[in-house]
């Protein structure tokens, strides 16, 4: 009998058993019997011997083992173990799976990931153009280098953010061939800016992030100084406010201005912790963050970090606007 999982969604929370699928129709007749069945039921709370079984259902025990027999010649049930009885064996029985089925060979469709189906559509809208029909992640995660670069000659301190980024999309995304996570300056000289990517970092650290500012709906204040640029927190065109807070930061989604068929989702604060506080709106708090997500090809939102156990670490989010 071919097992297979049985997934039931409950909303944040997907379960799955075992179930036992058949294909033939002389096996399954043979277990849709009235008593037949409540031997099943019986068998799939616990395992019991056909004396007991007979005692509990009221009924003959040389019935119960004609119907055992046609269980066990199906497939249905299987010996558990075996044990002495007043100079007799008894042959204890349990159900081979918690739930049989019927199946056909044919209707299967492929779906992202299990865990992608529980999720609201929200998430599977903002990432859907990052899953392929696989279910594999198709894009690349970019963080600013390490080492000095670019003209605000900065070294990125907020790259390791990433892996708690790519936690959360592992939960809904298999993992590429390819190593999915780039540095700005790599990213720059192999040219692989027409794809699908995922930046991590503010303008000051990350070259990709500094390139699209132009494009984006809520910008970074870039300014000129004596020593080349200063960043002057972020400019909303909606609201015309100004963000100057190191613990604010932008999370957007935009066309690719290099490629129209591909999309770059930006996480980016005008200091690390504003990057931060970004990673953890989106991986932690996405039902807040996303709520007025409705897969438009232009988003963006403010989100601002709070710590609010004292610890001196972003551990809490709002979203401004």
């Amino acid at each position: 009998m071919n097992k297979k999982l049985l997934l039931q969604d409950e909303g944040d929370t997907q379960k799955v058993k075992e179930i036992s699928m058949m294909r033939d129709s002389q096996k399954l007749k043979m277990i849709l019997g009235k008593l037949s069945w409540r031997i099943l039921t019986l068998l799939s709370e616990k395992e019991m011997y056909p004396l007991e079984i007979a005692r509990q259902l009221g009924v003959h025990e040389q019935i119960v083992y004609y119907h055992i027999r046609k269980l066990a010649k199906a497939g249905a049930i299987t010996v558990q173990r075996e044990e002495k009885k007043k100079g007799a064996t008894a042959k204890y029985y349990k159900i081979v799976s918690p739930a049989f089925g019927i199946e056909f060979p044919h209707g299967y469709k492929t779906i992202p990931s299990l865990s992608l189906i529980g999720l609201e559509k929200q998430v599977q809208e903002f990432f859907k153009e990052f899953i392929n029909e696989n279910g594999m992640f198709e894009g690349k995660i970019v963080v600013g280098s390490p080492t000095p670069h670019g003209p605000f000659k900065t070294s990125a301190r907020d790259g390791h953010y990433a892996a708690h980024l790519a936690l959360f999309i592992g939960q809904f995304a298999k993992m590429p061939a390819d190593f999915a996570v780039k540095l700005d300056v790599d990213v720059k000289a192999e040219k692989e800016e027409k794809n699908n990517l995922i930046l991590v970092g503010g303008p000051g650290t990350n070259l990709l992030t500094q390139e699209i500012n132009e494009y984006l709906p809520i910008k970074f204040i870039m300014q000129s100084s004596n020593e080349g640029f200063m960043l002057g927190g972020l400019l909303s065109k909606k609201s015309s406010r100004v963000y100057t807070a190191d613990v604010v930061g932008l999370i957007a989604k935009i066309v690719n201005p290099w490629d129209a068929t591909k999309r770059i989702v930006i996480l980016a604060g005008n200091k690390a912790v504003g990057t931060k506080a970004c990673v953890l709106a989106l991986a932690n708090f996405w039902k807040k963050t996303l709520q007025e997500y409705r897969g438009e090809d232009t988003f963006a939102t403010v989100i601002q970090g709070f710590d609010l156990d004292g610890d001196g670490k972003v551990d809490s989010i709002e979203v401004t606007e």
